[in-house]
This record gives C-alpha cells, structure tokens and sequence, in this order.
C-alpha cells in the first residue's frame, strides 16, 4: 500500500512537469510562469516553500521538546507575520515595482532599483552560498521516517527525491512547480489535521494529553510545576527568537518573495493573503501544536543519543500503516515542493545576475534558459551529495548550517528590500552594509560561536538579531551616504503611485 500510494505521487508530479513544458520556453516563463500565476496557485506556492521537512520533523520536535504547548506561538507567528503581513505588506508593491523594473529574481531587482552592477553581483553571491546549505537540510527529517515506514537505507530517499524534483522543475519550470505545490499542499493540509487528531487520540484525547502534559517536569528547564502546558512555556524570550526567525524570516528569502513577482494580478493578492495565512495556521500551527506534546513520549526517544529529530517519528511510530503513509507522503510533499523552489531561485540567479551579467552578456533566451536547467541539476547534485555526507559519516555541521542560512539570508535582504519597497531614500550603500553585516555575522557564528554574548551563541537567536538589526542599519546608513539617483528612484516609484492613483479613482467612481 506505502509503495503504490508513492508511485502513484511520484507519477503525478511528473506528469505534471512534462505538461507544463509548454509554459517553460523563455526566461519569464521558466522563472515566474509567465506572471499569470492565479492566488490559490501563488498561495499554496508560497506555504509549501515555507514549511518542510526541517519544520514538521526538525523544528517542531526541538521546539515542541524546548517550550511545550508554548510552541504553538511560532506557527500562529508563522501565519500572522510571516503570511498575513507578508503578502500584505510587501505582496502588492513588490509585483508592481518588479514588473515596472522587468526584474525576475531579488539580486535583479537591486541592481535596477539602484542602477548598480555590483550590487546585483553581490546579493548573487550571497544567495549562491547560504541556499545550497538550507537545500541540504531538506534532506534530514526524511532519514528517520523513511527507515521507520520502508526499513531502506536513506540513500535511496535521497536519491529518488533530487531525481524526481528534477524532472518535474526543469521539464516545467514554475508553473509546473506550483501546480505541484498545490496538490502537495492539500496533503500537508489533510495530513496535519489527520495526524494531530490520531496522535492525540493515541494519549487519551486532547484534554487528558494536556492534563499529562501538565504534569512532566524537567528541573534542568523550570521548576515551575505545569510549565509544559503554559501559555508562554518555560523560556518566553527564546521562544520570541524562534517567532522571529522563523516568521520576520520569509519578508527577505529570495524563493518567498519571487512568488509575489508571478502572481496574475492585484486581486489574486487580496485573495492569496486570506488563503496563504490559513494554509500557514493550520500547517505550521499544526506542526508546533503537535511537537508540544513531544514529552509525553519521552520513554520512546533518548535525546542525547539520537537528538531532537527523533521525537516526531517517535510519536508517529505507533500509527497504522495507512497513516503512516500519508506521514511518508506528508514529509516528501513538503520538503520536495521547497527543494524545488530553493533550486529555481538559485539557479536563476546564478544565471541572470551572475553568469549573464559577468560573461555572457549577449546570452539569448533559448541559452539562458538552458543553463537555468543545468544548473538546477547542478544544485540538486551538491545538495544531495552533502546529504549523503553527512548521513554517512554522521556530520552535523551541515544540518546546523540550516539556521545559519536563513538568518544571512533574511538578515541580508529583508531591511534593503522592505525599505526599497516603500522609501525612496535608501542608498546603494546601506543595502552593501546590511548585506556584509549579516553574512560576516552569520559566518561568524559558526566559527567562533562560544565567543559571542550567550544569547547569540544560538543561530536562531542571532539570525534574528540580524534581522533585526538590518532595520536599523539601513535608514541610519542611509542618512550618511551619498543619495540614491533621483532619476533611477522617481522611475521606481512612478509605476507603483500612477496604479495606486487609478485604483483609487475606481473604487470612488464604484
């Protein structure tokens, strides 16, 4: 039954990619689907790429483990920060100022934003380095699962899934890609609902899970008799980190904010915002919700030995194989729907604002989109190369790498990009002093952690410092360095006020 339920899914997604070919023969095609992308498309899109496997087995089982029931604060900030506000805040301005600039990756559009080469070089550059770690790690919540559902080593889990994410996103490109993060976000969706309720039922029901919840203890965290079960846990201001990081986060990762570049139109946000933050409450909400009773399976996992990522599959051992299947398939959905936007964000940028730009200026449509699809195997090669590293020699440098790469990621991008959106005084100068701000400090922190300030030896907690952070360097930076071209900033804008003037005249006139 496992086996023909993931045949027939991995027949599905591929199928799909081969159909989409048709969408996928130029860059603007290829890259954001033509930007005819409709809201439930771009929504679910944007869910599946925030959430994988790192969350639903990774985080959820650490943070379950950490904070108890508390740990439920970061889905709801996943939905209302990183989704609602998301979509609200930067959905509209961000397709209307890309469109204007004819820019299809973020790096794109800084170099046409600022009028600077350099700068579009540069922000390649860093997405280059940190997103091949983070598609790695993709690969690590599967291990467990897989060996507990098929008993087959996890090389072939590795293996099966870059080949198959391969061919669906170079056969079809985004369109393809999103389509198949629809279906696989309605898995993610049924199967989180399905999980939760028979987990749950497996303790006794919610109540009498809460009530046993209630009643564990672990002096090495709180003496506060029922902080498991709290409403703020028993670390309130880690836990703020975690909301941050994981939530503030997708506001500067270049594979989130290239979802708002393709969506069809100014409606479809309006729309997408409502779909894209209950798709995240229910899923991550879900996925923290359901890691919050991780102690009441304690006698099944040993933590020092096997680590945080055990104790999700832990508690899903003991479902029957029907649900054990939608788990395989929950997971694999997931991760392979953010691998696949990991890897056209990459290799798009790579060959825009990297190769393009630097060697083959006069590169046609034809080649560029040829290279695009080399390059994503490429990146799936290494990604999977690295996985199969460290499961075989049991590295863990690479899996911590996942925190490290988000925060450089959004720490870089999320303060220059937000302030570009909405303030035409930002200078090329800030943007470069938030973005060696934040890849030194995230590089540093992996080599020299022990000498940082306690509550920045964590990557969680320095990543979104370094967000953070970001939103004051850019404005005070800018205050002191030479002013932005007027010309290059009135052009920015000037799209964005005519549409905004026409749609309130519309919606007078109605």
């Amino acid at each position: 039954m496992k086996l023909v339920l993931l045949i027939i899914y991995f027949a599905v997604l591929v199928g799909i990619g081969l159909y989409c070919r048709k969408h996928s023969t130029d860059v603007n095609g290829f890259v954001l689907g033509g930007r005819s992308v409709g809201p439930w498309l771009t929504a679910f899109a944007y869910g599946t790429s925030y959430f994988s496997a790192v969350v639903f087995v990774g985080y959820a089982g650490q943070f379950g483990w950490k904070y108890g029931i508390a740990a439920t604060w970061a889905g709801i900030g996943n939905a209302i920060i990183g989704s609602l506000l998301a979509w609200a805040i930067l959905g509209r301005r961000t397709r209307i100022m890309t469109q204007h600039l004819n820019s299809a990756t973020m790096p794109q559009f800084f170099g046409e934003r600022f009028g600077s080469r350099s700068l579009k070089i540069g922000a390649s550059v860093i997405i280059f380095i940190f997103l091949i770690p983070y598609t790695a790690s993709l690969y690590n919540g599967l291990s467990r699962l897989f060996g507990m559902a098929f008993n087959i080593d996890y090389s072939v889990c590795i293996i099966l899934m870059a080949v198959l994410t391969a061919i669906y996103v170079i056969a079809g490109g985004y369109m393809a890609t999103a389509i198949n993060d629809f279906i696989q976000g309605i898995i993610m969706l049924g199967g989180i609902v399905t999980i939760i309720a028979a987990v749950l039922k497996s303790k006794g029901g919610f109540m009498t899970a809460l009530d046993s919840l209630a009643k564990v203890t672990d002096e090495a965290v709180s003496s506060t008799p029922g902080t498991f079960s709290s409403f703020f846990g028993p670390d309130p201001l880690n836990l703020l980190f975690v909301v941050i990081l994981t939530s503030l986060g997708t506001w500067g990762l270049p594979q989130m904010v290239q979802k708002f570049y393709a969506i069809k139109n100014e409606a479809s946000i309006k729309k997408g915002t409502i779909i894209s933050t209950l798709f995240a409450l229910v899923v991550s909400g879900g996925c923290y919700f359901l890691g919050g009773f991780g102690r009441l399976f304690s006698d099944q996992v040993d933590i020092a030995a096997d680590g945080f990522d055990a104790i999700i599959p832990a508690m899903l051992s003991g479902l029957s194989p029907l649900l054990i299947s939608l788990v395989v398939i929950l997971v694999l959905s997931a991760s392979m729907s953010t691998l696949s936007s990991l890897v056209m964000a990459s290799s798009s940028t790579l060959t825009i604002d990297f190769i393009k730009e630097l060697f083959r200026k006069d590169m046609s449509e034809k080649k560029q989109v040829l290279c695009m699809r080399a390059l994503i195997v490429v990146f799936i090669a290494i990604s999977s190369v690295l996985a199969l590293i460290q499961y075989k020699s049991a590295v863990t440098f690479i899996a911590q790498l996942m925190g490290v790469s988000w925060g450089a990621l959004a720490g870089s991008f999320l303060a220059p990009f937000l302030y570009s959106l909405y303030s035409r005084r930002v200078t090329r100068a800030s943007c470069w002093v938030c973005f060696l701000f934040s890849s030194v400090l995230m590089v540093a922190n992996i080599f020299f952690r022990p000498s940082f300030p306690e509550i920045m030896q964590s990557p969680i907690n320095c990543g979104a410092i370094a967000m953070l952070a970001g939103l004051v360097i850019v404005p005070i930076v800018s205050l002191f360095t030479p002013k932005p071209d007027q010309n290059l900033v009135n052009s920015a804008f000037a799209c964005y006020e005519k549409k905004t003037e026409v749609a309130q005249k519309t919606a007078l006139n109605n």
